[in-house]
């Protein structure tokens, strides 16, 4: 026996499905109760055997049953039949339905199938005693049968009865009693349901009810998973009448509990359960604290892959996540929102319903890591998508403001990264869109405009058209009437607004304007939390309110301020690194412009930025990358030791010029770090720190990934090793005699460079050029370079360029007459000066050992080549620099010292040579001297030393860069020697 179609009169829930067989007053048979299916069918598969011969009619009835265990009353009836014998048995020996009357207008029926069978007088039947009859099944079954007519009438008067017959059972069974729980949520459902109706206001005693009735039926309880379902339905409801979030908050903790309660493919999981959660996902409130992204974690573990409410799931997981991070700007939140935005887009494939939704979702999220991190890829891909989600919402979709007004903003973004002026022009068209289909009054209206304005000043700062910023203004300032205190984006139209008044008073010189400015941001300030991301570009807007009032009015107290906002905007610890490097190369910019103290603090925070923003890159691309990514980065340490040189600083000169110039190379040394001396010290740390460097070198070469997905999995894991690394490394730190491990090395230790001869460092830079002498012990010297500047240098190394292009096709005999005069250059205003501190202050013999430490333009000049070209009053000629000392080349003070701590190891020496004699595949012109200069290098390596020499067709990129993963830690040596032609790479370690 069988049933299908089976609805309950009253929509409540069952536990489960039974039928009964009455022959008549003194007897009847009742199948046991079973679960209802998904598809609300039941099967029983019973055999019984019934007595004919005592009634000449059978009555068959379907009821639904609220509890698993004891049963309170005979069930809700679903429907009653009665019929003949004759009727019975008049089918045969085939299967035939039943047919009921309807329900909801749906007919249930039963499928069963009947035969005659003779049996002995003396044999058992199958019936048991007649249904349950007591005062209190009565009151039961009179109240469903009253509750399931309220439902179909919406008669108050029935449902007034039903509870009346509840509460009758309530009292016949009190606390203590067996059914005092079934009695409970039988009253506690009508409640629920005139609640519903709008025919009771009272949701509060429904509740009540629903859980004393749980309590009484703990974890274990055939009834647990039912008495759970109960009470978040009726947090559930009430929370739909109410929005009281702690009602939402509740049924999401109870819906972690019941969803492992369920068995799938049943009516409750499929029905009553997907329900209340469905409704839980979409409804809760976005909470990213940490019970909040808990909770959100838990919900999404009961949701496997293939369960319809997952990608529900995925969005409230990464929605906590992606909020979290703009709060507090954890990176590893904005990776995993990713992470599980993806998750979501690919569960909705092309077709979907939601798959525009999640789309958009993705995008947004990759741009706002992009903001953060400054990853190109991230933004390419964020407008693919919005270009996808826009698609799906073509003309006339009700939608299409929110993808227009999406992609426009991230073509502005484009646009800011790659200036190409068809990006601002279709962003400002997507934006005019977006807003003429969200007219005044449209809930939508506020974001667009925000984002056109931005669209626009963008224009304007590179166009300067009045009429765009005059838009833009009155644009944000309808955004600001639009936005309520409490807005949590408030602060963004404050500082935008802001902004764009500054722009305006550059222009008009208005007092008004700057002064309205200013004080919008520090409203938006007011408005937001200490650790909020956004307050980082709030002081960055500030300090440019105050720097303009200070160019205009030329008050020292503005530019004091503007100098402050600048360093508070630069330390905020949740902002990402690339905004926070952008307002640091600005702020050393601005304070060398108005000779502000601040200067040399902001050169230092430049570099402890850096720093920290190369080593989250998990590859050696990757890093040069970050490390390109930003305007007038490559002068910065030349810049910096200036400012210090200026100061009178030396020794911080010289370490600032290290730290700047080595980064690059040190970063990509620092995993592969001589721990020699630390695991003499605590060989513990030290395997650590060995086994943490391997595991980061191995972690580079997956996230190279093609797949974005797989990238960002390598990206978050290689960030996670880079933080048990830097714990490591602080331990280490804390053990005597390592207190600077790893550290940017001080002037002692650069010092160590100069231990066989002393080293010139000669800086190059847009406000002054100077020769640094670090000798073998005490003080830097200063050696300024007066008549020499940035400009004169860089002219000076196009000159000599094109003079070495002239030598090359000259004649051995011919005289090189430019070559001399640049020589003679060089010799009078760059080396002259040098070479008089090095004999008449450090008394340094001739025929010392020097090393030459160029930077910038000066690394384009043969300085070693130095040449006065003068004969003196006897008829001798005047020494050159190479007469009086030997002069060698470091590219910075880090690499001399390592290639002599290289040098006490007893390891053969490794010297490799590149020679390429046909540069551009063979298509440029060609390098004649190659193939000799090989040869000669080769005979001045030592014998001992092993030599490696590729040229012709091995000596390509690939070629050189296997043959420097073959050599590692080596140093790297190009030489290029155009009146040779021929250009010779030696690698050297």
């Amino acid at each position: 026996m069988s049933g299908k179609n089976l609805q309950v009169p009253s929509w409540r829930m069952p536990a489960g499905i039974s039928v009964s067989i009455i022959v008549d007053s003194q007897g009847c048979w009742k199948s046991a109760i079973s679960v209802l299916s998904s598809d609300q069918s039941v099967v029983w598969g019973n055999t019984v055997t019934l007595p004919s011969h005592t009634s000449p009619a059978l009555s068959v009835e379907i009821r639904a049953s609220y509890e698993a265990d004891r049963t309170l009353g005979n069930g809700e009836v679903i429907g009653k039949l009665q019929m003949s014998w004759d009727e019975l048995l008049d089918h045969g020996d085939e299967p035939f339905d039943l047919s009921f009357p309807p329900v909801h207008d749906v007919c249930p029926s039963l499928t069963l199938k009947a035969a005659a069978v003779h049996a002995c007088d003396d044999q058992d039947s199958t019936l048991s005693d007649s249904l349950v009859d007591s005062d209190i099944t009565r009151d039961t079954d009179a109240g469903h049968a009253l509750l399931a007519e309220y439902i179909s009438s919406e008669a108050v008067s029935h449902l007034n009865d039903a509870m009346q017959h509840f509460q009758s059972v309530l009292d016949q069974c009190p606390v203590g009693h067996p059914d005092h729980a079934a009695a409970l949520t039988n009253l506690a459902f009508a409640r629920l349901t005139g609640y519903i109706q709008n025919h009771l206001q009272d949701i509060d005693t429904a509740t009540s009810l629903f859980r004393e009735s749980l309590a009484l039926r703990p974890q274990g309880h055939p009834d647990h998973a039912s008495s759970l379902y109960n009470l978040i339905r009726a947090l559930i409801w009430r929370h739909s009448k109410e929005s009281t979030a702690v009602c939402i908050h509740e049924s999401a903790q109870l819906c972690c509990k019941l969803l492992p309660l369920c068995p799938q493919r049943t009516y409750f999981y499929s029905i009553g359960v997907d329900g209340v959660v469905g409704y839980v996902i979409a409804n809760l409130p976005i909470d990213a604290s940490d019970e909040g992204i808990h909770l959100r974690r838990n919900i999404l573990e009961l949701c496997p892959v293939g369960y319809q409410l997952r990608p529900g799931a995925l969005h409230q997981l990464a929605q906590a996540l992606e909020t979290r991070f703009k709060k507090c700007g954890n990176i590893d939140d904005i990776d995993e929102t990713i992470q599980l935005r993806r998750e979501a887009v690919f569960l909705c494939p092309e077709g979907h319903s939601d798959r525009g939704g999640f789309l958009n979702n993705l995008a947004l999220s990759l741009w706002t890591r992009f903001h953060n991190q400054g990853k190109p890829n991230d933004l390419d891909e964020a407008i693919t998508l919005h270009e996808e989600s826009l698609q799906l919402c073509p003309v006339g979709h009700e939608s299409r403001n929110f993808p227009l007004d999406n992609l426009g903003s991230a073509l502005v973004a484009r646009f800011n990264k790659r200036g190409d002026i068809d990006d601002i022009t279709r962003a400002i068209s997507l934006g005019r869109e977006a807003l003429t289909l969200c007219p005044p009054g449209h809930p939508g209206r506020d974001p667009i405009l925000n984002n056109l304005a931005l669209a626009l000043m963008t224009r304007y700062d590179k166009s300067y058209v009045s009429e765009d910023l005059n838009e833009a203004i009155d644009l944000y300032r309808e955004s600001h009437l639009l936005k309520r205190l409490d807005d949590p984006e408030r602060h963004v139209t404050l500082y935008s607004l802001s902004a764009a008044l500054c722009s305006r008073f550059k222009h008009t010189r208005k007092n008004g304007d700057v002064e309205e400015a200013i004080q919008l941001c520090q409203e938006a300030l007011a408005s937001l939390p200490s650790l909020h991301p956004d307050r980082s570009v709030v002081y960055a807007w500030l300090q440019r309110a105050y720097l303009s009032r200070y160019r205009i009015q030329h008050n020292p107290t503005d530019l004091s301020s503007a100098m402050e906002h600048f360093r508070l905007s630069s330390i905020h610890p949740t902002e990402g690194f690339p905004q926070r490097i952008r307002v640091a190369i600005d702020w050393a910019r601005q304070a060398e412009i108005y000779q502000h103290e601040s200067a040399l603090e902001a050169y230092q925070m430049c570099f402890e930025l850096f720093d920290s923003h190369v080593m989250l890159r998990s590859s050696i691309f990757s890093r040069r990358e970050a490390a390109t990514a930003f305007r007038g980065t490559q002068s910065l340490p030349v810049d910096a030791a200036s400012c210090a040189t200026r100061r009178d600083n030396l020794r911080q000169a010289v370490e600032l010029l290290e730290q700047g110039r080595g980064q690059q190379w040190s970063l990509a040394s620092r995993l592969r770090t001589p721990l020699e001396d630390l695991w003499s010290a605590n060989p513990q740390l030290a395997q650590r720190l060995s086994e943490l460097s391997k595991h980061l070198s191995h972690a580079q070469g997956s996230t190279g990934s093609t797949d974005p997905a797989a990238a960002d999995r390598a990206a978050t894991k290689y960030r996670r090793l880079i933080g048990q690394w830097k714990a490591a490394v602080a331990e280490i730190r804390n053990l005597r005699a390592f207190s600077r491990f790893l550290l940017p090395p001080s002037y002692e230790d650069l010092q160590a460079a100069a231990r066989q001869g002393p080293v010139i460092i000669l800086i190059a830079s847009q406000y002054s050029c100077s020769a640094i002498i670090v000798p073998t012990s005490g003080d830097p010297h200063n050696v300024p370079l007066p008549s020499v500047s940035l400009t004169e240098l860089n002219n000076l190394k196009d000159r000599f360029a094109r003079a070495i292009r002239h030598a090359s096709v000259m004649g051995p005999k011919v005289p090189r007459n430019d070559l001399i005069v640049l020589l003679r250059t060089v010799w009078n205003e760059i080396m002259l000066p040098i070479v008089n501190v090095l004999e008449n202050v450090l008394k340094l013999n001739h025929r010392s050992r020097i090393w030459l430490c160029p930077t910038a333009a000066f690394t384009f000049i043969p300085l070693h080549a130095a040449h006065p070209f003068q004969t003196k009053a006897d008829g001798s000629k005047e020494s050159c620099l190479e007469d009086l000392y030997v002069c060698s080349y470091t590219p910075t003070l880090s690499a001399l010292v390592r290639s002599r701590q290289m040098m006490k190891k007893r390891v053969t020496p490794s010297f490799a040579t590149i020679g390429q004699g046909q540069p551009g595949a063979g298509k440029g012109k060609a390098l004649l001297a190659v193939d000799s200069e090989l040869e000669l290098v080769h005979k001045l390596v030592p014998a001992t030393a092993n030599r490696i020499t590729i040229s012709g067709d091995t000596a390509t990129r690939a070629g050189a860069l296997k043959l420097w993963r073959r050599t590692p830690g080596c140093t790297l040596l190009v030489m290029a020697s155009r009146i040779l032609r021929s250009l010779t790479i030696h690698i050297s370690s």
